[in-house]
């Protein structure tokens, strides 16, 4: 099997597939490796953990088809390393050739036959734009949790609403909520429960045109342009959000989002942990005042101006959760409502009510 291709075509879709490869202790061996085919002149990458797949089509000048594998790690960065221009895959008896110019590599090759079989989502697609399901995705993802010991919480849940999707992410410290309207993938009534590193992927590959949606019993296939990202629901019962979220709030500020975004970055310079020390927001009557204080450093304060409707109160928050929130939110105003310093708050653009965002508040001495 000899494969000819352009460098930067074939490395990007070597580094497409190369994130769904397995890296878990316990994983077959082959699954650390990209499995690639080539008949007449499509090249399929493929990489997988079993759990996410994804599969990127190629075109390119082939002579004979056949099968390889290759670790994903070392034939891509052996690609990266090589000049632009056509490069030469040619593979014989347990060894590939990788040839550019005057430059030469020869890799050991895995046994393709230990490779799983890797079955397509049965099921009928649905084509929708991508721009419209990228535009709710993008606001929610950055809330789903990154702790595999909670799986349920690294999920995305998509559930159909009368007026089209929702999309829901929490890892328990904040949630991000958005419907999109006229965005139909699922039957009236249902809801799905995707992983987000899976959509993460998907999200990297959605453009200006369309994602076909084939959605199985236990799996979901997203089609964008020349790829596929193939991933597993997530079962399990997620947790009843909507309960979470007050129906009022007595304390209300409208502040533009990219000061407040900026005084809190420029504050939170003093702090050792991000984590453990956070941002304060104390509301005043006519604006915002962001302190914080890391003992044996010392303590930062900024006032930002601000329309503060109800009670003065202090409230802190993580600040890495209140900057993805007011990243998300997009809006050029934000509204922070507040109930008391350890409620939940909300976070959305002041023209954006189909945008939400929950932070927990931190306790402070």
């Amino acid at each position: 099997m000899k494969i000819q291709i352009e460098r930067d075509t074939f490395l990007e879709a070597l580094q497409s597939a190369s994130r769904a490869v397995a890296t878990r202790a316990g994983a077959l061996p082959v699954l650390s490796g990209l499995h690639i085919v080539a008949r007449g002149n499509d090249v399929t990458i493929t990489g997988s953990d079993l759990d996410l797949t994804v599969k990127v089509n190629v075109m390119a000048h082939t002579q004979g088809d056949g099968v390889v594998v290759l670790g994903a790690r070392l034939v891509s960065d052996n690609v990266r390393s090589l000049e632009p221009g056509t490069v030469t895959l040619e593979v014989k008896d347990s060894s590939a050739t990788l040839t550019s110019g005057r430059s030469s590599f020869t890799l050991r090759t895995l046994n393709a036959d230990e490779y799983p079989r890797l079955n397509s989502v049965e099921g009928e697609g649905v084509r929708v734009a991508a721009d419209a399901f990228n535009e709710g995705l993008k606001q929610v993802i950055v809330a789903a949790s990154k702790d595999e010991a909670r799986p349920i919480l690294c999920g995305v849940l998509l559930s159909a609403t009368d007026k089209g999707l929702r999309f829901v992410a929490t890892d328990s410290y904040r949630l991000a909520l958005r419907d999109v309207e006229g965005l139909s993938i699922l039957k009236s009534g249902t809801s799905v429960l995707v992983p987000a590193k899976g959509l993460a992927e998907v999200q990297r590959l959605l453009g200006k045109g369309e994602v076909e949606v084939v959605l199985g019993e236990r799996e979901v296939s997203f089609s964008v342009d020349n790829a596929v990202i193939t991933m597993r629901l997530i079962e399990g019962e997620y947790p009843n959000y909507e309960q979470l979220i007050p129906k009022g709030y007595p304390n209300v500020v409208t502040i533009n989002r990219e000061a407040l975004a900026e005084a809190v970055k420029r504050v939170r310079l003093v702090a050792q942990d991000r984590n453990s020390q956070p941002v304060r927001l104390i509301m005043r009557t006519d604006g915002v005042e962001l302190r914080q204080v890391a003992q044996e450093i010392g303590e930062a304060n900024e006032y930002v101006d601000a329309k503060v409707e109800g009670s003065e109160l202090e409230v802190a928050f993580n600040s890495e959760y209140l900057l993805d929130g007011l990243a998300a939110s997009g809006s050029d105003e934000v509204m922070i409502e507040t109930l008391d310093p350890l409620k939940p708050a909300t976070l959305h653009g002041t023209d954006q009510e189909s945008f939400t965002y929950l932070l927990m508040p931190v306790r402070v001495s």
